[in-house]
């Protein structure tokens, strides 16, 4: 059995993780064929990332450290594609995505 792949993010956009961050989040992570869950905090209860219900219900505020961990195939792109939307605010942090950005 393989080692879990583990990341940490920071979500910045204003919201946080709110309904239409949790869709695209469950959506992308539902395209992996591999597990992945989702904690809150170092403490935090992992949950399925994949489940739009448990993502909205962890109510992640903006300044949230978002821990992931994946396993099976594909973990590696999984956590690499999901760190990536998060890094650019669930695509929602400009209007005009690659413009105005100072």
């Amino acid at each position: 059995m393989t080692s879990p792949v583990l990341a940490e993010v920071i979500i910045t956009n204003d919201v946080g993780l709110h309904a239409r961050p949790s869709v695209k989040f469950t959506k992308l992570a539902k395209r992996y064929a591999c597990a992945i869950e989702i904690s809150i905090g170092p403490d935090g209860q992992w949950i399925d990332a994949k489940s739009i219900v448990k993502v909205m219900g962890a109510k992640a505020p903006k300044g949230t450290t978002l821990r992931l961990k994946a396993t099976g195939e594909q973990a590696e792109e999984a956590v690499a594609a999901l760190v990536a939307l998060v890094d650019r605010q669930f695509d929602e942090g400009h209007e005009h995505a690659g413009t105005d950005q100072a």
